[in-house]
């Protein structure tokens, strides 16, 4: 198969890399941007790149909801929403898709799920985002934003918000740098290192996000019956610390049959998205090419 251009656009910047199947190294990187400021700077970037390394395909992963190739909802670069990306490179099939969708497409590809038919990933950075393989497929679900596990909640009272979910608010990394500006320390890497070195207090402080994230996860753990739970994203380098925390607070809600289930890191780090969206453009049966 020709080359495949692979896209991770972010809220602050965009990487690609070329996938060529069937070759030992399935990634070259090809450079880093600051993300386009609109959309004709997005299109042209992507043109050029095409052209550059003669790409038969493209794979994008971006960070918000997609409907079939259309960004439906993409709260930190507005400019997208709306955009049908079929249409941004003449001739040239496109695959769209979530970036937390695309990593763990990465990770079921070449990674801590390859081999699996149902597993788990939470991507834990600024937000939370999440991916469900079951069956052998990604779910995507009817509009494209299945698995939004950052909008789980385990308290009945919350009186929600618009712009994030439950999960969010109470331990991705918004929520960590949160707790730790209340507690003077700089934010919540801080908080995390000083965890880690024993600080009690810092210990402390993380049990709530911590029973939080193991709460709700044993919800989707008890719905899909995954083989694995994988974490990615920023948080992740500082999950060792709070990990045993998640798991005890996990297995406390799941039935007995369900408590083995084991968490792990990813294997592919910041390149899972980019390994996922280039497995998606040479047509992975992994990936659900409808929504």
């Amino acid at each position: 198969m020709s080359a495949i251009l692979a896209i991770d656009l972010g809220g602050t910047n965009l990487r690609a890399a070329i996938a060529r199947p069937g070759r030992a190294a399935p990634l070259e990187p090809v450079g880093r941007w600051a993300a386009p400021a609109c959309l004709e700077d997005f299109v042209a970037l992507i043109g050029t790149l095409v052209q550059q390394h003669h790409a038969a395909r493209v794979g994008l992963a971006v960070p918000g909801l997609v409907t079939g190739t259309r960004c439906a909802w993409i709260p930190n670069l507005p400019w997208l929403e709306g955009a049908d990306l079929a249409t941004l490179v003449p001739d040239t099939p496109v695959a769209v898709g979530n970036d937390a969708h695309m990593t763990l497409l990465g990770e079921a590809s070449a990674g801590a799920a390859r081999g699996m038919a149902d597993a788990i990933l939470l991507a834990i950075g600024t937000g939370i985002g999440s991916a469900v393989l079951a069956g052998g497929r990604i779910l995507r679900g009817a509009h494209g934003g299945a698995t939004s596990f950052g909008w789980a909640c385990a308290d009945p009272d919350d009186p929600g918000d618009d712009r994030a979910g439950w999960l969010e608010r109470q331990a991705a990394g918004r929520a960590l740098d949160g707790i730790a500006r209340d507690n003077d320390m700089a934010d919540g890497g801080t908080l995390i290192a000083r965890a880690r070195a024993g600080d009690a207090a810092a210990n402390a402080l993380l049990d709530r996000p911590a029973a939080a994230l193991g709460v709700t996860l044993a919800g989707a753990v008890a719905l899909t019956d995954p083989q694995i739970v994988i974490v990615a994203g920023g948080v992740a380098a500082g999950f060792d610390v709070i990990e045993r925390r998640v798991a005890v607070a996990m297995r406390r809600q799941l039935p007995p049959h369900l408590r083995g289930i084991e968490i792990r890191p990813g294997l592919l780090g910041d390149t899972a998205a980019l390994a996922g969206a280039a497995a998606a453009a040479a047509g992975s049966t992994l990936w659900e090419t409808t929504a």
